[in-house]
């Protein structure tokens, strides 16, 4: 017998979860591949369910293009990252500890995440510690795990409750100044 904690493999699934090949489904057939094409990866074209009908078909799944999010640099956990720029990146997710000066589209800092530096980008939001200066141009989120201290100029601001902010704060108005706010919580 098995332990409570140990999940049984059921027919038809490999130890990894993922379904096998039953010995008498049919084998799946592969596109043909053009021969002077040595990198290319035959195609998997799904064979109909069981219990369809003859005449319906089962319509191959479309191919699924790469994500145009655009870049994104993840420094996970437990990662230190001191005296660097950051350039080119649309998104910086901070699970770790990073000393840096940055440039990009968004940031967002996880509840494990440290920033400590100088950014400026379109949205900004944190989780976990930024300590510095920060251009958010379009939005700066601050949740109740957040903790934001410096220099801070923000387009449009949300502090959940429980979010904490520190510093210089002031908002970008469109077309306008800067509005100066000066607090400490």
């Amino acid at each position: 017998m098995f332990t409570p904690r140990e999940k049984p493999v059921k027919y038809g699934e490999n130890l990894f979860g993922k379904r096998d090949l039953r010995p008498n489904e049919p084998q799946r057939a592969a596109a043909p591949m053009p021969a002077n094409s040595p990198q290319a990866t035959p195609a998997i074209v799904p064979s109909p369910p069981r219990n369809a009908p003859a005449s319906v078909a089962a319509e191959p799944e479309p191919v699924r293009g790469e994500d145009h999010g655009g870049s994104k640099l993840i420094v996970g956990p437990n990662i230190k990252l001191k005296g660097v720029e950051i350039h080119d990146c649309d998104t910086l997710v901070v699970e770790g500890r990073v000393e840096a000066t940055m440039v990009s589209r968004a940031i967002q800092i996880a509840e494990s995440g440290a920033f400590n530096g100088k950014v400026d980008v379109e949205v900004a939001e944190i989780r976990g510690h930024f300590q510095g200066e920060m251009t958010a141009r379009k939005r700066l989120v601050i949740h109740a795990s957040g903790r934001v201290s410096g220099k801070i100029r923000y387009g449009k601001m949300l502090v959940q409750e429980g979010g904490e902010m520190s510093g210089d704060i002031s908002a970008i108005a469109e077309g306008a100044g800067v509005t100066a706010l000066s607090v400490k919580s």
